[in-house]
C-alpha cells in the first residue's frame, strides 16, 4: 500500500511539472494567439477566428441564440451565412493528412474534410487559411489583405521574431486598404507575390501551432486526472465510461486507448443526422442536403464511385469538450449543421434513431421530435450508418450516464 501512494505520489509531481512547463506558450504559439484573435483580419474589422471558436465552449460557436436556432454563424459581411456550425478546434491538431486507410477516409480537417494537409503538411494548418478568404467568414478577397493587415498590426515584432522581417520588405500598393476593403485583389509584382504566398503559410502554421499549444491542447480533463491518479471519477461516471467502450459502441469512432487518448478515429461518418429546420442554407433552398465528404470529393475530381459511397459523412469529432460550456444553462449545438442542443439529445439519438418512427414533418426540430416520440429523415439517405447506433438498447439512467462520463472529458480540472 505503501509503495503504491508513493507510485502515485510522483506519477501526480511528475504530470504537475510537465503541465506547469507546458503551459508556457512558444514564441510561435503566442503569435499564433495573437492572430486567432485579431478582428482585422476580416474585410469588415468585425471577426477574427475566436469569433466562432471560443475556448469556454470548447472552441466552438459562444453565442446561446444561434446555438438554439440555425447554429450557423454569420460572417464579417452582414447577412452572409455559411451552412454549418463550427467545428471545434480543440484537438484538431492531432488529426494526420487525408488519406485511403484500406478504403477508409482518414484525416483531414473542417467537416468535409477539404482542409486535407496536402498543402502545408498539417490539416490544421490548410484549415487555418480557409476562414479569412471565405465570403461567408473573415471575406477577404487575397492573402495579401491578410499579410498587409499582419505586417502592420500590434504583434508585428513578434512576427518579425518568429519568422524574419520579409513580410515588411513586400511592396503593397498605397490603396491596399481600399481594395481590400472594397472585396478586390491585390495587383502585386511576381516576387512581391511570391513573399506575400510565404507568409501567408507562416501565417498558418502559427494558427496551427497555437491550436496545437497547451491552452488548446491540454489534456487536462478529469478523466486524464483520473488516470494520473489525481482524480476518482463519480460512480455515474465510471458507469458512463464502462457504457461508452461497451453497450454504447462509442470507442468504435472515439477510441480511449492509451494515456492521452484523442478520442476520435479521426474518420468520416453518415450518422443519418436530420436537417436543421433554422440552417440559413436551407432556409435560402428548401432543398438543400450537405453532401458532406462525398462533395468534397467530388468537387475535386474522384470517381464517382469513390464519391457517392461518401456522400453524407462528416468528420468524427473528438469528444473532448463536448460539454465545455459557461454555464449548465448555456445551449450548445451538436453536430454539423447543429440539429441538436445538448449532450442528452444527440446521445438519445445515437441510441434510438432506428426504433422511434419517422416524423411526418422532415423539419422536425430536436425537441418536438423527442416530444412526438419521433425522429425526422435523415438529411442524406445514403450511407448512413446502421451497425454502430441507431438501436443501442440503452436505459435512461445509462444515456444520462454517457452525458456525465462526456462532461468528464473537459478540461477543467487543472
Amino acid at each position: 500500500m505503501f509503495k503504491n501512494s508513493i507510485v502515485t505520489v510522483v506519477a501526480i509531481l511528475f504530470l504537475g511539472v510537465a503541465i506547469g512547463a507546458a503551459a508556457q506558450q512558444t514564441p510561435i504559439q503566442e503569435l499564433g494567439d495573437e492572430i486567432f484573435e485579431d478582428q482585422d483580419l476580416s474585410i469588415n474589422n468585425n471577426q477574427s477566428c475566436a469569433s466562432c471558436h471560443d475556448d469556454a465552449w470548447g472552441s466552438t460557436g459562444p453565442d446561446d441564440f444561434i446555438n438554439a436556432h440555425g447554429a450557423v454563424y454569420e460572417g464579417s459581411i452582414a447577412g452572409a451565412f455559411g451552412d454549418r456550425k463550427p467545428p471545434e478546434t480543440d484537438y484538431a491538431t492531432l488529426s494526420p493528412i487525408l488519406h485511403l486507410d484500406k478504403g477508409t477516409w482518414v484525416g483531414g480537417n473542417f467537416w468535409d474534410g477539404r482542409a486535407t494537409g496536402e498543402k502545408l503538411g498539417w490539416p490544421s494548418a490548410d484549415q487555418a487559411q480557409g476562414p479569412f478568404l471565405n465570403p461567408k467568414e473573415q471575406a477577404l478577397p487575397d492573402p495579401a489583405c491578410v499579410v498587409q493587415r499582419v505586417s502592420r498590426s500590434s504583434y508585428a515584432l513578434l512576427y518579425e521574431e518568429v519568422f524574419g522581417d520579409n513580410i515588411f520588405t513586400i511592396d503593397f500598393p498605397p490603396d491596399t486598404d481600399a481594395l481590400c476593403a472594397d472585396g478586390d485583389p491585390v495587383p502585386l509584382s511576381e516576387g512581391d507575390r511570391a513573399k506575400v504566398d510565404t507568409e501567408y503559410d507562416n501565417i498558418a502554421l502559427a494558427i496551427a501551432e497555437y491550436e496545437a499549444g497547451p491552452s488548446e491542447r491540454s489534456f487536462s480533463s478529469r478523466v486524464d486526472a483520473a488516470r494520473a491518479g489525481m482524480y476518482k471519477l463519480t460512480k455515474q461516471e465510471r458507469r458512463g465510461f464502462a457504457l461508452f467502450k461497451g453497450k454504447g459502441k462509442c470507442r468504435r469512432c472515439h477510441p480511449s486507448n492509451g494515456m492521452l487518448p484523442a478520442f476520435t478515429n479521426f474518420t468520416y461518418d453518415n450518422l443519418g443526422v436530420p436537417p436543421n429546420p433554422e440552417n440559413p442554407a436551407l432556409l435560402v433552398d428548401p432543398t438543400f442536403r450537405d453532401p458532406g465528404l462525398g462533395g468534397f470529393l467530388e468537387a475535386r475530381g474522384e470517381l464517382e464511385e469513390v464519391w457517392q459511397a461518401e456522400l453524407g459523412k462528416m468528420k468524427v469529432p473528438t469528444v473532448r469538450n463536448v460539454g465545455a460550456k459557461p454555464t449548465p444553462e448555456s445551449v450548445k449545438a451538436y453536430a454539423h449543421n447543429g440539429y441538436f442542443k445538448s449532450l442528452k439529445g444527440i446521445v438519445h439519438f445515437y441510441n434510438t434513431r432506428d426504433m422511434k418512427p419517422e416524423c411526418p414533418n422532415p423539419l422536425t426540430t430536436m425537441e418536438d421530435a423527442i416530444a412526438q416520440g419521433c425522429w425526422p429523415a435523415p438529411e442524406i439517405a445514403d450511407n448512413v450508418n446502421t451497425s454502430e447506433l441507431g438501436d443501442l438498447g440503452l436505459t435512461d439512467e445509462e444515456e444520462d450516464a454517457i452525458v456525465a462520463f462526456l462532461e468528464a472529458l473537459t478540461d477543467d480540472f487543472f
